[in-house]
């Protein structure tokens, strides 16, 4: 029978490379990559499956009162949601599974799973994330300063989460990460229930013995 899989949320302010961190942790790594589920259009080069589950409103709907959604949120007319029984299932067949996900759907997760490992990716500094916004070419002054001070905000959620880990090199931050998964692993409270099935006998004969 296989060992159950641990949930593996990971957010970050906008900057920060958390996109770039689950990518080289599932390069290394056998984990399943949660796909979130979206009303919107596939865009060119998108795939059912692979960058979303592509949904009609309806369907999203019936998975809002079915509950089998951890989180979801409407963003300009458009439904963005994570599939619970995709997670479930990956979990039950020991998989362990990456959520990247923003600061506001990570905490209603933690609502509903809290069982889950909440990794909270940093930039260095506050300086380089802005540099790190600055060199992606795609803001103008305004937009720039609206991420930046939307960053600082996020930050303050820092406490809501398990950990923490610097993105100042990203085999450094896999490292730690790894590091973390594998430390919550040899949980007592994650595990006590396999070791006293699998060692029943000999715990009973050492008391008596």
């Amino acid at each position: 029978m296989n060992e159950k899989g641990v949930l593996i949320v990971i957010s970050g302010p906008s900057g920060a490379g958390k996109g770039t961190v689950c990518k080289a942790l599932l390069e290394k790594n056998d984990f399943y990559m949660s796909v979130s589920a979206t009303t919107r259009y596939p865009r060119k080069g998108e795939k059912d499956g692979v960058n979303y589950y592509f949904l009609t409103k309806e369907e999203f709907i019936n998975k809002i009162n079915n509950k089998d959604l951890l989180e979801y949120a409407e963003v300009y007319g458009n439904y963005y949601g994570t599939p619970r029984s995709k997670v479930v299932e990956a979990l039950e067949s020991g998989k362990d599974v990456i959520l990247e996900i923003d600061i506001q759907g990570a905490l209603k997760v933690k609502e509903t799973y809290s069982d889950g490992i909440f990794v909270f990716i940093l930039p260095p500094s506050m300086e380089e994330l802005k540099k790190r916004i600055t060199n992606r070419g795609t803001e103008t002054k305004e937009s720039l300063m609206t991420r930046f001070k939307s960053a600082y905000k996020e930050i303050n959620y820092l406490s809501k989460y398990n950990y923490a880990v610097v993105n100042d090199k990203v085999d450094e931050a896999v490292k730690k990460i790894e590091a973390i998964i594998l430390a919550e692993k040899c949980r007592v409270d994650r595990i006590k229930d396999t070791i006293f099935d699998s060692k029943e006998g000999l715990i009973h004969e050492q008391l008596y013995d």
